[in-house]
């Protein structure tokens, strides 16, 4: 009895998550196998619509038509790659972004997603510059339980796989919060300040540039407070308001790494 409802629990946990309300109707696989063009049309879904969860754990199609559909004429001088926080930075600062200062992020996402996308939203468009800012989402266990040093290391192959290619990276802190609305049992601001002290030292150890986000944003209790965010997680215009000099500043330092190469 014990074996069958263990068995019968793994069943529903592999089954993909109900699509939301305002989903619109999930498209169908464009065939199966290695495909050469193996995304279909992907507007509107988002990481945990029914088809993503079953066919593109990943996310990979998510940007796949807007990286081809790049002018190879304009080069790109900075992807920013990351989670909700990321983007909807273009979406409430869209003067930020441009031709050639890319967003790259999905909401819901943790790193080890990241970290597959790594190469086709971030390494095959040829910044010069890389903006990685992963944690929440790790932290919450959006993709399952995890541990602090499975966080690290996706940080350390994205940063690898960014200077192996030429490309300067910035490690952006995890933004404060003491309360994950999705996770309310979570109390996120330890582990928070834990994370974002070994980023700092592991930037500064292995060259990289560091935007402290955190420090400039957190209230007292390590929150993320009103003024800045209506959920305490995600900032509204006045949070990214705080946060454009704060990236700004380092994409300059960046930019000039790259340009002493």
């Amino acid at each position: 009895m014990v074996k069958a409802l263990l068995a019968w629990v793994a069943l529903l946990a592999a089954l993909p998550a109900p699509a939301r309300a305002e989903d619109p109707p999930q498209p169908a696989p464009p065939g199966k196998g290695m495909l050469d063009e193996p995304c279909p049309d992907v507007t509107g879904l988002w990481f945990a619509s029914p088809y993503v969860r079953q066919y593109d754990w990943n996310f990979l199609c998510r940007y796949a038509a807007e990286n081809r559909a790049l002018d190879p004429a304009q080069p790109v001088s900075v992807v920013f790659i990351g989670d909700s926080i990321t983007e909807g930075w273009k979406r409430l600062d869209p003067g930020f972004f441009g031709p050639a200062v890319l967003d790259r992020g999905i909401s819901g996402q943790t790193s080890p997603q990241m970290l597959v996308r790594f190469y086709p939203d971030v390494v095959a468009l040829r910044p010069r510059v890389v903006h990685i800012m992963a944690g929440t989402n790790d932290i919450a266990g959006n993709t399952g339980p995890t541990s602090p040093e499975d966080f690290k290391n996706n940080i350390r192959a994205m940063a690898d796989l960014a200077r192996a290619n030429g490309i300067v990276v910035i490690i952006g802190s995890i933004l404060p919060s003491n309360r994950f609305d999705w996770s309310p049992d979570l109390k996120p601001d330890p582990r928070i300040r834990e994370l974002n002290a070994w980023l700092k030292t592991y930037a500064a150890d292995n060259g990289l540039v560091f935007a402290d986000y955190w420090s400039a944003l957190a209230g007292p209790d390590g929150e993320l407070p009103a003024a800045y965010s209506s959920d305490g997680v995600h900032p509204n215009a006045a949070g990214y308001a705080v946060m454009r000099p704060i990236a700004e500043q380092a994409i300059a330092e960046a930019e000039a790494r790259a340009s002493a190469r």
